[in-house]
């Protein structure tokens, strides 16, 4: 990966077409939802990118993502995408892709074992965490065994927080508590786990000021600036990008939601300094990935 030849690290792409089995039942109905909620017509019509179509997509923009399934089997039914698979796919397209991998913690010991394995054997820089589709406080000891492996293997924890649409407007939400996702849970995580980088996925709605407040006082906690478009973003949310955590935001699409075409034309039209910007497009991921 030459990362002087590329414009921006996109921190946050789902690999959502499953890569080794067929869809679940109910998977196109939930995917049918979020695509009425983000106006995206793929997911929509089931046309939703594989790897290698993402890694293409990526490569004709000259932007290198970071690329994940998620492991919510448990909660959901749906089989979670092979850790694996999407690690071999980005290996074969790592001019472009940075693997990380998701693993329920209810898992235990079991997931810690596969954590390691992953990092050491399949290059996986990160694991992504899904609260209110995995259904757990993040604080819950329940997922300390991962995040011990997490954390001594040198890895990435990435949580989603807030409110971003997944299972809006669906029947009781899909089953999905938003209770789990408010940000204030990850600031235990990052006082236990003080060497662990955590990156805070979203603007974190309706808890923002939470999610900024855990950034600022944590130095682990970063916040990657995805599933929204920049032109909803809080005021406050734009007010700290732009001054006391310019070096900890990450630009994050939440592909194939939001493509990083329209994330990126609604970012140039919000009030970000001129000297944040490449901060937060590149410069802080970069940094953050030790890349």
């Amino acid at each position: 990966m030459n990362l002087d030849d590329l414009i921006a690290i996109d921190f946050h792409t789902h690999a959502e077409e499953p890569c080794d089995c067929g869809r679940d039942d109910g998977y196109n109905e939930f995917q049918a939802g979020m695509a009425a909620y983000f106006r995206n017509p793929a997911g929509a019509h089931g046309m939703l990118p594989t790897v290698p179509e993402t890694a293409a997509y990526f490569r004709d923009r000259k932007i290198a993502a970071v690329i994940f399934g998620v492991d919510a089997e448990r909660e959901t039914g749906f089989r979670r995408h092979s850790n694996e698979d999407i690690a071999r796919l980005a290996a074969e397209n790592g001019d472009i892709l940075i693997p990380f991998a998701s693993i329920d913690p209810a898992k235990g010991k079991t997931g810690a074992r596969e954590a390691r394995r992953l990092v050491r054997d399949f290059g996986v820089k990160g694991f992504k965490f899904h609260p209110t589709m995995q259904g757990f406080y993040p604080n819950d000891r329940m997922a300390y065994p991962l995040y011990e492996a997490i954390a001594e293997e040198g890895a990435i924890a990435l949580f989603h927080t807030g409110q971003t649409g997944v299972g809006s407007g669906m029947r009781g939400g899909m089953g999905m508590r938003l209770k789990y996702s408010n940000p204030i849970h990850i600031d235990d995580v990052a006082v236990d786990f003080p060497d662990m980088q955590i990156v805070l996925a979203h603007p974190s709605f309706p808890w923002t000021e939470e999610g900024l407040a855990v950034a600022q006082h944590k130095p682990n906690v970063w916040i990657d600036m995805s599933g929204w478009s920049p032109k909803y973003f809080p005021p406050q949310f734009v007010h700290y990008a732009n001054t006391i955590l310019k070096h900890k935001m990450l630009f994050g699409s939440d592909w194939p939601a939001i493509t990083p075409d329209r994330w990126l034309k609604d970012f140039e039209a919000i009030a970000i300094r001129d000297e944040v910007r490449p901060l937060i497009l590149k410069e802080n991921a970069r940094r953050l990935l030790k890349m």
